[in-house]
């Protein structure tokens, strides 16, 4: 049973949540409010499949925040050019930031925490000189055909949600059924011991960080084009939820281990908290972040708790 939990905890934690909400709050269970759980899941999902990989390499990436408002803002000014330079724009300025953290980082063997926290200065500094500091919000011109990408759905669901759940099918079958995804557990595991099986070690560490800008790129303009417009004040704390979702998912911080499943589970079980304080409605706002924020953190020791304990056999 313990070894059950150790591998599922997250999972058997949504699941009592979800079952708790279904039969507590009648709106819950609704279609429209699954319609928009599962599309405010999507956009935090995009994000942290980037930063799944890049924590199993043993890495951090603060940066995801301030990459995925720079995203959005980029989306939408390109947006005025057509729909290629809407998309192009921030997956390559975005993919940029997100390379030259891993050159730094695995070249230089600089502190990912410092080489991302530059960078998240860094892509809030030139979001606010883009934007005359925050004072021009650019705007999707309404018979652009970005806008479909945020607003179109499919049964009622959003073009975002099913993009997230591609992208991650896509990252599960990478991390699992590759030598790449091999080569990212060995960094994370054993870093000197992969470069003595001559594994791509530096080339390895460049790609996640690329890969994690990326995907907060796209998450951004996905919003942008959902939103119809380049929201300045978006993903501030958007790192730190993303760190906190792969986490939960039982991905370990020192590196080695992780799931894009349990990062999905983590993302679901995060939102599905926040849509109950909010099916709730009696709780100031002020104290909805301590609410959250200290479940979270209790999913977390009970998680680490029971990974200590050895299962009986």
């Amino acid at each position: 049973m313990t070894g059950v939990l150790q591998r599922q905890g997250a999972a058997i934690a949504l699941v009592l949540v979800v079952a708790v909400a279904w039969f507590s709050f009648p709106r819950f269970g609704s279609l429209d409010n699954l319609r928009d759980l599962a599309l405010q899941s999507s956009f935090l999902a995009v994000i942290a499949l980037g930063m799944t990989f890049v924590i199993i390499t043993g890495g951090i990436d603060l940066s995801v925040g301030s990459v995925y408002a720079l995203g959005g803002v980029l989306a939408a000014y390109g947006s005025q050019y057509g729909f290629l330079v809407a998309l192009a724009l921030p997956l390559a300025v975005c993919g940029l930031i997100g390379f030259v953290n891993g050159v730094l980082v695995a070249r230089t063997k600089m502190a990912p925490f410092i080489v991302t926290l530059a960078s998240l200065l860094f892509a809030r500094g030139l979001l606010l000189a883009i934007t005359d500091e925050g004072s021009t919000t650019y705007r999707v011109p309404s018979d652009s055909a970005f806008i479909e990408l945020g607003r179109g759905t499919i049964g009622g669901f959003g073009y975002p949600v099913f993009i997230a759940v591609v992208l991650c099918v896509i990252g599960a079958v990478v991390l699992r059924r590759t030598r790449f995804g091999q080569s990212v557990f060995a960094t994370g595991g054993a870093e000197q011991s992969a470069l003595l099986m001559g594994l791509p070690v530096a080339r390895t560490k460049i790609t996640v960080y690329t890969m994690s800008g990326v995907l907060s790129g796209l998450a951004g303009a996905l919003t942008a084009a959902y939103l119809q417009s380049g929201v300045t004040v978006i993903g501030v704390g958007t790192e730190l939820d993303a760190i906190s979702v792969v986490v939960i998912g039982g991905t370990l911080l020192t590196g080695g281990a992780g799931t894009v499943l349990g990062t999905v589970i983590g993302v679901g079980l995060r939102n599905v908290i926040q849509n109950i304080i909010n099916q709730i409605g009696t709780l100031d706002s002020n104290y909805q972040s301590v609410v959250s924020g200290a479940f979270l953190l209790v999913v977390v020791i009970l998680q680490r708790s029971l990974a200590r304990t050895k299962p009986r056999r």
